[in-house]
């Protein structure tokens, strides 16, 4: 499974609130499936961790206004919070994500995952998390979604 397998895309306005990241699949379905089940099925919302780090060969990769910005590319990933393998990894643009963050904050921090796989139902996450990195892997809090209560 690789990167170039997902489509990502935005939906801040959907008919259901909250806003939407929407993952196309457009690979082995068995591979996609595997990573997002565990023994007793689909995995939990509260499993999965969502961030997003800009690529260094963004020529504004650097930029401290990257995020504010929404300038650049990078690479969305999710992980599994216990084990911390990758569940898949995804090329975005930072302006998606900024603009999913914005729309996230308008509706009270959270935000869905959803995953379209072929010939299969799609599946959603729920989140209030998304953690945004700069291209050293520092983390940028003014440009992530951290829900209250939880300390970094």
């Amino acid at each position: 499974m690789r990167r170039d397998h997902f489509t990502l895309t935005v939906d801040e306005a959907g008919e259901v609130a909250p806003p939407a990241l929407v993952l196309t699949y457009e690979g082995p379905a068995e591979s996609l499936t595997d990573r997002l089940t565990e023994e007793d099925g689909l995995l939990e919302d509260e499993l999965v961790d969502a961030s997003f780090r800009m690529k260094s060969d963004d020529p504004e990769g650097g930029d401290e206004d990257v995020g504010e910005s929404g300038t650049g590319r990078g690479v969305f990933s999710l992980t599994h919070r216990l084990t911390g393998e990758y569940i898949l990894e995804a090329g975005a643009d930072a302006a998606d994500v900024h603009s999913l963050v914005d729309a996230a904050r308008a509706e009270g921090g959270t935000y869905r995952i959803r995953i379209e796989r072929p010939d299969e139902e799609a599946v959603v996450f729920v989140t209030e998390a998304l953690l945004v990195y700069d291209v050293d892997g520092n983390l940028r809090r003014k440009d992530s979604l951290i829900p209250s209560g939880v300390e970094l």
